[in-house]
């Protein structure tokens, strides 16, 4: 009898340790801040060349100091007690802090230039069904019989330029939210990041580009 309980106990203790092994992060993702954080960076930065403001005028991010049409962003309230909030900050809150922080990240911005200039035949291919967006913000080839070799390139390099600014926001967010930035956040993060830019990126798209839902499914805009 004696010999069965020290089992039991053994059996026990050993299931406690493995539970306290199991260890779940949960990550404080602002899914609004980072949309809309989105959307401002794409307003600003992401503009063909011939959109682009004439050589020497540059365009401020956002003059907070200038009233704005439409809702005041309660950024601009809350920015002298931002230190003093804890990591779970109010998600549209954080919409201008994470669009001003991606910004001023030099390999952001070089993203954003490089994504413009291909903007025009990026557009061109998604209209053509050539390509698609995927659930993750990125671009895919959907007609391989129907791109060169110098559009696959360009596919790359576009899909090298997202996963910067995903990558960019997943940073931002760990930074201004004042979470630990261990490997389990960071890959949560970067996953919450993509899905979000992949949304931004849906609801922007015109008709008649190919989606690709978060279940998987692909249809047409």
């Amino acid at each position: 009898m004696r010999a069965k309980m020290i089992k039991w106990l053994l059996a026990g203790a050993c299931a406690l340790m493995a539970a306290c092994a199991i260890i779940t992060v949960n990550v404080y993702f602002p899914e609004e801040g980072a949309k809309e954080a989105y959307k401002s960076l794409d307003g600003m930065l992401l503009k063909s060349s011939e959109e682009k403001a004439p050589a020497g005028e540059k365009t401020p991010l956002r003059e907070q100091s200038a009233p704005e049409a439409g809702p005041r962003s309660r950024l601009i309230d809350a920015i002298p007690s931002l230190s003093l909030c804890s990591p779970a900050y109010a998600a549209d809150n954080l919409a201008d802090d994470l669009a001003v922080e991606l910004a001023g990240m030099p390999e952001v911005m070089k993203a954003y230039d490089e994504m413009s200039r291909r903007l025009p035949r990026i557009n061109a291919l998604f209209s053509s069904g050539v390509i698609g967006l995927t659930s993750q913000g990125l671009v895919s080839v959907r007609d391989k019989t129907k791109i060169t070799a110098q559009d696959e390139a360009l596919v790359q390099a576009e899909n090298q330029n997202r996963k910067t600014v995903v990558t960019s926001m997943a940073k931002a967010i760990v930074k201004l939210t004042k979470q630990p930035e261990t490997k389990a956040v960071m890959e949560q993060m970067l996953g919450k990041a993509a899905a979000t830019f992949a949304e931004t990126k849906r609801e922007s798209a015109k008709p008649g580009w190919w989606i690709q839902l978060p279940n998987g499914r692909w249809v047409q805009k």
